[in-house]
This record gives C-alpha cells, structure tokens and sequence, in this order.
C-alpha cells in the first residue's frame, strides 16, 4: 500500500518556492489523465479504462489529503467513465458504433446553458455550505465503512466563482462526451484555461503546466470533432 500513498516520492520538480515533490500515484494518475483525454480526442474507447484508472487514483490522493469533496466528485466521474465506455460500445445491427460525433440541437444547448449559468450562480452563492455538507457525508460514509478519519477544519473557497464554474462545468461536459456532443470539448478548454491561471494564481506549477497540456489536448479534441461532425452531418445528407 505504499505505493499509495503521495510520500512516495518519484521526483522533486524545481517549480516555485521549494520546488515540487511528485508522487508515484500522482504521476500515474495524470498520465492515466493526460491518455483518457488523448484518446477520447481520437473517439477511442479506450479512454474510458485511463478515464477509471485516473479517477481511481485520484480519489485515492485526495482521501490522503483531506479533500472530501473532491474525492466524491471523482466517484461521479468513476460512474460516468463507467456509462461512457457502455454507451460508446453499443452497436447498431450493421456492427457500426450506435452514437456518432454531433452538436447539440439548439434547443438541448440553449437548456444546458441555463443550468450551467443557474447552477454556477447557485454554486458561487453556497459552494461553502455545499461542500461542508459534502465534506461531512464523505466523512460519515469513511467512518461507516470502518476507514477512521477526522472531519478537518473547512476555510472559505480561495475562488468561488471560478472553483463553481470548473465544477459545474466538468460535470456537463463529462455527461456530454459520454453522449458525443462536440461541445463538450468546447467546456473542456474553458475549465483547463481557468485551471491553469488559478493553479498559477495558487502556487502549484506543477498542476498549472498539466492544464496547459490539457489545454491543447482539448483544442485538438474540438477541432478533431467539430471536422468529425461535419462528415457525419454531409453523410446524412448524402444519403437523404
């Protein structure tokens, strides 16, 4: 179990005041990232075992270090990792992938960006309250599981308005991909640009330089789909 654990130190990166010390699990945590993404950019399926080894991981990292709230969020992404490798496998009776690369119909994206501007809204008002609720179940669920662990002293969010948008926004996109809409790539850059200049603002290069990587992999993604799309669009009418 020492493998686990993120004193297991793989390298010390000189990055910021004191440098940073990676761990093993966090360094097969974000490559497992960095190829789940690469790969859903391809439309391969197999992003989703990376997708489950990452999410896995990480859970694990942030049990470690106190983060509850962060921890249950990767337990959403573990179940929609695990539905997204079961929608993307479905085939229709000719053996061809059921779900097809496609934007959003107006109606569905107009919808979803409501609840993203209500749900960050709402977020930004109580993501405090939210999350000290959340810390609190995932607490009560360690202990109920026979895992001792100590509820720690919450402090307000550093960045509430930008913390709710990656938040609520991870979310819609993670449902999104799993459903081949273009536009989750679109979120996704949108949530690493924030990522990157609030890990920056924070401190923690070594996280900062990983979403300027993501960055990239997400600007590649949405051209890689947006093209995909439009095939798939000139097919349809082809064969109208």
């Amino acid at each position: 179990m020492d493998f686990l654990s993120t004193q297991n130190i793989l390298v010390h990166i000189p990055l910021g005041a004191g440098g940073y010390d990676l761990s093993w699990i966090e360094a097969i945590g974000t490559l497992a990232g960095l190829l789940c993404i690469w790969f859903a950019s391809l439309e391969k399926i197999i992003n989703y075992p990376f997708g489950l080894i990452n999410v896995t991981l990480f859970a694990v990292i942030f049990f470690q270090i106190q983060l509850y709230a962060s921890l249950l969020l990767q337990l959403f992404f573990f179940v929609a990792n695990v539905y997204g490798w079961y929608a993307w496998s479905r085939q229709t009776s000719d053996n061809q992938a059921a779900l097809k690369i496609r934007w959003l119909p107006l109606n569905k994206a107009l919808l979803w960006g409501a609840v993203c501007v209500i749900a960050i809204g709402l977020m930004t008002l109580y993501i405090n309250p939210v999350f000290a609720v959340l810390t609190h179940a995932a607490v009560s669920l360690m202990n109920g599981l026979g895992v001792a662990v100590v509820m720690l002293e919450l402090q307000p969010d550093a960045f509430p308005f930008w913390d709710s948008c990656m938040m609520v926004l991870s979310i819609v996109a993670m449902i999104l991909m799993t459903r081949k809409y273009v536009e989750n790539w679109l979120l996704w850059v949108i949530i690493n640009v924030i990522s990157v200049m609030i890990f920056a603002r924070q401190g923690v290069y070594a996280m900062s330089l990983e979403y300027m990587i993501l960055t990239l992999i997400a600007l590649n993604g949405s051209r890689m789909w947006i093209k995909s799309a439009r095939e798939q669009g000139s097919r349809a009418l082809s064969n109208q």
